[in-house]
């Protein structure tokens, strides 16, 4: 325990208070990441002696209580894919696009996806019917109007209700292996900038962005038209932002978006200065030189892919322990590139 607080430099700076807190952890069983738990505890500390007002202790009272019981709640499923559906909750059940969403929920689960909406009716209540109670995720909002449960998820203890929109949208992103984007008012056009904001600057891996019209609508053409006609001519987006996004009509082209991107592909992070790729079969070697040259652009040294096992950095992670890896040095700012480097190892 001693060794333990000698690392840690984050403390309230009260010797005997430091005690208590190792205490309190001692007696909680806490063993792993023991040091993130105390910092918790010094932070909530720190917090009291800055004297906050009791409108920011209510706050961060809730975002916190909110964080932690959805992690338990999504818990269970956490092997499972899970693709998030955003769309109006104003949709009809009469119109298009709400049974486009309901077919392509159907089809995400049929594929083995878990599928999570905002809970709502509309575009969410569609591809919750779709999805079925039993593979569905709804991350409610709690607001004066508009917004209740629907009738497919009403009750199920994978509905979650929010306070607040920071702490939803949160749990939207971290849990979501793919986001559909159908037509939607102000909160999906918020939902899907944020989401390729995060992606486009590395905040959260690359994930598929599919905007899904119904068949023979052009809700996300003209919008797709407004892109290139306005953000990219005027540069303040580039060429490469657009292989992040995907368009299209049809649902099984939506939905093979999707799965084409985890045929090989498996998921990422950062060991030091390296992204470390983990993938489901090895690449050949002759294709690992061929993807040097090819994307040399986004490497920070020439001939860095290297193919490899897991790294003791990635212990906390025992279930991916067998993926066979990649490791180069990314430069962690053309995150459309590495989506392309994606592409193609999916080709293997």
């Amino acid at each position: 325990m001693t060794e333990k607080k000698k690392k840690n430099a984050y403390t309230t700076g009260n010797a005997a208070l430091e005690a208590k807190i190792d205490e309190l952890l001692k007696l909680a069983n806490v063993g792993a990441d023991y040091d993130k738990f105390r910092e918790m505890l010094v932070t909530v500390l720190k917090f009291n002696d800055d004297h906050p007002s009791p409108a920011d202790v209510y706050q961060m009272n809730i975002a916190f209580k909110e964080m932690r019981y959805a992690g338990k709640i999504f818990q269970p499923y956490a092997a499972d894919k899970k693709i998030c559906v955003f769309g109006s909750a104003r949709t009809q059940p009469e119109e298009g696009a709400y049974r486009a969403a309901h077919d392509f929920g159907r089809l995400m689960v049929e594929s083995g996806y878990m599928v999570i909406t905002g809970g709502g009716d509309g575009i969410m209540g569609a591809a919750q019917a779709g999805a079925g109670r039993e593979r569905s995720f709804a991350l409610n909002i709690q607001l004066p109007f508009e917004q209740k449960p629907n009738t497919t998820i009403i009750g199920d203890a994978k509905l979650i209700t929010f306070r607040y929109f920071f702490t939803r949208k949160l749990n939207f992103v971290k849990n979501a292996a793919a986001v559909a984007l159908f037509p939607g008012g102000f909160g999906t056009m918020d939902e899907g900038f944020e989401v390729i904001t995060l992606i486009q600057t590395g905040k959260t891996p690359v994930i598929p962005v599919v905007f899904v019209d119904e068949p023979g609508g052009n809700f996300w053409t003209t919008f797709e038209r407004y892109l290139h006609e306005h953000l990219l001519r005027d540069g303040v987006i580039s060429k490469d932002d657009f292989k992040l996004l995907k368009f299209t009509d049809n649902l099984a082209e939506a939905r093979q978006e999707v799965l084409n991107f985890y045929y090989n592909f498996h998921s990422y992070r950062y060991v030091g200065d390296e992204l470390v790729i983990r993938l489901q079969r090895e690449v050949p070697p002759g294709a690992i030189r061929r993807l040097e040259v090819d994307f040399a652009d986004i490497l920070d040294a020439p001939n860095s892919i290297r193919p490899g096992n897991a790294l003791p950095e990635e212990i906390n992670e025992p279930e991916l322990a067998g993926l066979p890896r990649l490791r180069l040095k990314f430069d962690r700012r053309t995150h459309g590139r590495l989506r392309e480097l994606i592409d193609r190892l999916n080709q293997f």
